[in-house]
């Protein structure tokens, strides 16, 4: 039987009720890594239609964690950046994304930005889930299509990214 979004969504909820540390994410990721690998869930979530490029999928009305869907039909190269004051896992369906992480070697202040260099890449592939926790820079660079889940710690459509360049 498929795993549906209102499990998905009630199933993170008592995650990071349990423990929402770093810890209650990791077994997030271990619910999202679930239904990467449910045909069906992607099948009805994960469309070109309703998710090109993102689309929030379920925003839990408690925790205000969202579950959002992405298809990328082309290959992208993301530049560095972090989620500003909130937390995040990507879960790969389909197509593989070579991540990389940074480590910031000079703060930003005022208009300057923070100067970051990488400091190792890896790839994710379908059935794989990463956590990245606030203030953790990273970019996704993907050379085909792509669909994936991403569950954000709170909405990123209403927050404030950082303004973060490779040194």
């Amino acid at each position: 039987m498929a795993y549906t979004l209102e499990q998905l969504g009630a199933d993170i909820r008592a995650a990071l009720k349990a423990d929402p540390g770093p810890d209650g994410k990791r077994a997030v990721c271990k619910l999202v890594a679930r239904v990467l690998t449910d045909r069906d869930f992607a099948a009805r979530h994960l469309t070109a239609e309703q998710c090109r490029p993102r689309k929030v999928l379920y925003e839990d009305p408690e925790l205000g964690f969202c579950i959002c869907g992405h298809v990328y039909g082309d290959k992208a190269h993301g530049q560095p950046h972090d989620h500003g004051p909130s937390w995040a896992i990507y879960g790969l369906a389909e197509g593989d994304t070579e991540m990389t992480d940074w480590r910031v070697v000079r703060p930003g202040a005022g208009d300057a930005p923070t100067l970051v260099e990488p400091t190792r890449s890896y790839t994710l592939r379908p059935g794989d889930a990463h956590f990245y926790d606030i203030g953790q820079v990273h970019s996704p660079k993907r050379e085909g299509p792509t669909r994936l889940v991403r569950i954000e710690g709170q909405n990123l459509d209403r927050i404030k990214r950082s303004n973060i360049k490779p040194a």
